[in-house]
């Protein structure tokens, strides 16, 4: 048995099924709006109320279409399920959803708890059909979700996804629409979800003609690091939005969305709002998940019937400062690397009200549970944006980083990979585009120079060139041929230790408390289904003494023999961590 989905949207091109389509556009500042479609078939639409414009003109699956507004600039439709050829400029593509047939039609997802994720760049594992191809490899290492970086139509044949300004067109350089669904269907049968990270809070820099039809997408009275807010707060515009999320979520049979960058958007009601209505729209029976990225540190969001969780950079930061002694830009306010990460570890957010900088960050989060935060030791934000792009795997020692991916692993964080991690790939991940107007691409080359040249750990080596076709390929991760095997089996076996000890108790996990034992080591525990969960982690170069060691009874999760009698007698060996639990 197969079945079809899609999702109807009151936007974009609809097909009927007999040869017609109907199309719909809002462009409330225009007196007049006509389709052209690359038959050579052209009509005037009807002004309906409200600033949208209509008509039903003959057009079958595959014809190109465009608007032409007030009879002079020629735009794509902005719902656009399909670009011709990959063009944000040109024409878009009548398509029918309903033509692909879905295999795994029982598929509901998988709950909150069950969660590992695997974040990777589609172009870099060779678009959709690329990634198919390596699913069976990662329903093998135990991860059960995988994220993909954007998507969206963006210009050229390569980006990070974050410029792109079709947010219902998934880009032309990764496939198909029916290649992506036939991407996540294989994900389905193998037993893995498949997230999706969405741009919410602002447009890219080339082919966003919004501004000429719709200026209400824009609020001039908020800016962002990308120029003025978008309006969510006027309803055609917000709705615009939360279509986009249910069409990924109905359409494309998605089973989460991760919001990027949302306090850019500086809206919360209306995110709340958001995941309400998705919640909504799918039900009960069904297993859908988001996920915010938020400097704001905003706790009231996260929960059941909200955002399941969100992206903890204070985590992040704190440990990386403590692993690598790094403290310029924004690891200038993690100077107290330990005593934030304990916060981290007891509370979620290190900042919960605190100052940062010139003004106070976060809420008060030590009442969630540690399941409404994803950890992670790296992510594309965290390598791509350092100005070459290393991994932490190249900046500390192998033992070092097994101890750090004992701790994401093993506590009841919801733990992210970031692609290559699993064979401890020492490939950089640089940040790129492919721009063909010749003043953007050199004000992103220069844009990224400026941005390091204040670091003095930056020696003014050349910065990569975003928009050379090498920076990609650079990009493109590859195994470590030395040590890639032992490190797969690594985290493969600690994964498996989660699956079956820790991830069916998050939920409800309490921290017990955090502790120093030593300039770069710790003990943390929680407890988890009646048991006291413990992780020692030792991440300096000497060993350090514990006052406490655990109970002779104590069921030990993680650890060689050597290891787990030295903890035992009361001593943690450097660069490493153990884990326990105890009645």
């Amino acid at each position: 048995m197969t079945a079809r989905y899609v999702h109807a949207m009151p936007y974009g091109a609809r097909s009927l099924g007999d040869g017609r389509t109907r199309f719909r556009l809002w462009a409330p500042d225009l007196e007049s709006v006509s389709l052209e479609c690359d038959t050579g078939h052209t009509a005037a639409m009807r002004s309906l109320d409200d600033g949208w414009f209509e008509c039903i003109c003959p057009a079958e699956v595959g014809v190109g279409y465009r608007f032409r507004i007030d009879g002079s600039l020629a735009v794509p439709d902005p719902a656009s399920r399909r670009q011709r050829s990959g063009d944000v400029h040109g024409y878009s593509v009548v398509t029918d959803p309903l033509s692909f047939e879905w295999r795994n039609t029982a598929w509901n997802g998988r709950p909150w708890h069950e969660t590992v994720i695997y974040e990777l760049h589609v172009g870099a594992v060779g678009g959709f059909h690329g990634v198919e191809m390596i699913l069976p490899h990662l329903a093998s290492l135990g991860v059960t979700a995988i994220e993909l970086m954007p998507i969206a139509q963006f210009p050229g044949e390569r980006n990070w996804g974050y410029d792109g300004v079709l947010p219902y067109a998934p880009a032309a350089a990764y496939g198909s629409p029916e290649d992506l669904k036939a991407m996540i269907d294989t994900a389905h049968d193998l037993g893995l979800m498949v997230f999706l990270d969405v741009v919410y809070n602002h447009f890219g820099p080339d082919g966003n003609y919004l501004g000429a039809y719709a200026s209400r997408f824009f609020d001039e009275g908020a800016h962002t690091p990308w120029g003025a807010a978008i309006g969510v707060s006027s309803p055609q515009v917000g709705d615009y939005f939360v279509h986009n999320a249910l069409y990924w979520i109905q359409e494309f049979r998605f089973d989460g969305l991760r919001f990027d960058a949302v306090h850019a958007i500086g809206n919360p009601g209306w995110l709340a709002s958001l995941a309400s209505r998705v919640h909504a729209a799918v039900g009960p029976d069904r297993h859908v998940h988001l996920i915010l990225e938020n400097e704001g540190n905003q706790a009231n969001l996260l929960g059941r019937g909200r955002f399941d969780a969100q992206w903890n950079d204070d985590f992040h930061n704190a440990l990386h400062v403590l692993l690598t002694g790094e403290n310029e830009g924004y690891y200038a306010h993690y100077a107290s690397p330990m005593d934030k990460l304990l916060r981290t570890l007891r509370e979620g957010f290190a900042f919960q009200g605190e100052m940062m900088g010139p003004r106070r960050r976060g809420e008060p989060s030590g009442h969630l549970a540690p399941a409404r935060f994803v950890n992670f030791l790296q992510n594309h934000d965290q390598v791509g944006n350092r100005a070459f792009g290393e991994r932490l795997v190249t900046l500390i020692a192998p033992e070092t980083m097994e101890a750090a991916l004992t701790l994401l692993l093993l506590s009841p964080f919801v733990p992210m990979l970031f692609m290559g991690e699993e064979w401890g790939s020492r490939t950089p991940f640089l940040y790129f585009t492919d721009f063909a107007d010749e003043e953007l691409r050199d004000a992103v080359r220069e844009g990224r120079r400026k941005e390091f040249a204040e670091f003095t750990s930056f020696g003014g080596e050349e910065i990569p060139d975003p928009n050379e076709y090498d920076t990609f390929t650079t990009s493109i991760p590859k195994r470590d041929g030395t040590n890639g095997e032992h490190r797969r089996l690594f985290i493969r076996d600690l994964i498996s230790l989660r699956h079956k000890y820790i991830a069916p108790y998050i939920d409800d996990a309490r921290s017990l408390g955090a502790e120093a034992l030593g300039e770069r080591a710790f003990r943390a525990s929680w407890s988890l289904g009646g048991q006291a969960l413990t992780l020692f982690v030792n991440l300096g170069d000497t060993d350090v003494t514990i006052a406490q060691p655990p109970s002779p009874s104590a069921a030990w999760l993680h650890g060689d023999a050597a290891e787990i009698a030295s903890v035992s007698r009361g001593l943690l060996p450097a660069r490493r961590a153990v884990a326990c639990l105890e009645s």
